[in-house]
């Protein structure tokens, strides 16, 4: 079938494979880097939050608990601030207030909260339940639809490692009277030492890295594009120029010869190859001029 095609047909159709392959490839190699890149990128924004929220509950749980816990009983209303889990969430939420933030969203979702702000929703419980039902595993990471968008999501086990956390989960008869005042006996108890009772989650928005991403990635493509047109376009100027053209010459010349125009010269335009095929069909010529007149003169 290739047989048919002109030469310069054939070797566009030889570009044009080798291109298509070798765009296929960088494009799957390059996707694969910028996803790498992205993901890297909105993990290490999510990271540096869930440290800063960590910071906060520590701060909350060594300066800001012992200072007001004695309050606790005397208060008619329970202090809020002396919990860690409150402190951060009331700080990201300050956050929030910042438009570049607004999507941001930070949660210690919990499957039987004293605050039922907390109440873990179902794909908060699902997240929940793995950690629950494996102890070893210590964080998940994924992405989540919202109607703000996609999100990127790094949750980690919240587990009562401290006896001192009991003393508002364990019993409504232990607990201060503060936080039944506020929170009534209903919710937030029954908790145990050493149990995984929920997941503290970062979400963080992922559209605009993908976007980028995404640009990022048709910008590539299409200057891979426009550099094979235009090397396309050079090959085949010096293509026609250097090859099509003198083989056009030597194959319209070889038509007169053949046709007895015996006056018709091979152009030897240049010292390459084409220039030296022209010099040898000028000798194969003239050796057949003289054949042709040795012929004549044994008549």
């Amino acid at each position: 079938m290739l047989n048919n095609f002109k030469l310069s047909t054939k070797f566009n159709l030889l570009l044009l494979a080798v291109f298509l392959g070798a765009v296929i490839l960088s494009g799957v190699a390059f996707a694969s880097l910028l996803s790498r890149n992205a993901e890297q990128e909105i993990t290490a924004r999510a990271t540096l939050l869930l440290k800063t929220m960590l910071s906060v509950r520590n701060y909350t749980l060594t300066q800001i608990n012992p200072e007001l816990a004695p309050r606790l009983e005397t208060e008619a209303q329970f202090l809020p601030q002396t919990v860690p889990g409150y402190s951060a969430r009331e700080i990201f939420e300050n956050l929030r207030t910042n438009s570049e933030y607004k999507d941001f969203f930070y949660k210690e979702a919990t499957l039987n909260p004293t605050n039922l702000r907390d109440k873990a929703d179902s794909f908060e419980a699902a997240l929940v339940e793995r950690f629950r039902n494996d102890a070893g595993l210590k964080e998940l990471t994924g992405y989540r639809s919202s109607p703000a968008g996609d999100l990127f999501y790094i949750a980690r086990p919240i587990q009562i490692l401290k006896e001192s956390c009991l003393r508002c989960h364990s019993t409504p008869a232990a607990a201060p009277k503060s936080q039944l005042a506020s929170y009534g006996s209903s919710n937030g108890f029954g908790w145990k030492l050493n149990e995984i009772v929920g997941a503290q989650i970062i979400s963080v928005p992922a559209s605009d890295v993908i976007g980028n991403a995404r640009q990022a990635f048709l910008f590539f493509m299409g200057v891979i594009a426009a550099a094979f047109a235009l090397v396309l376009l050079v090959i085949n100027f010096l293509l026609r120029r250097a090859v099509i053209h003198p083989l056009n010459q030597i194959a319209q010349v070889a038509n007169e010869v053949s046709m007895g125009n015996m006056d018709a010269e091979f152009e030897r335009q240049s010292a390459d190859e084409i220039g030296k095929l022209a010099t040898a069909f000028n000798r194969m010529k003239t050796s057949l001029v003289m054949a042709m007149n040795m012929l004549r003169g044994d008549q």
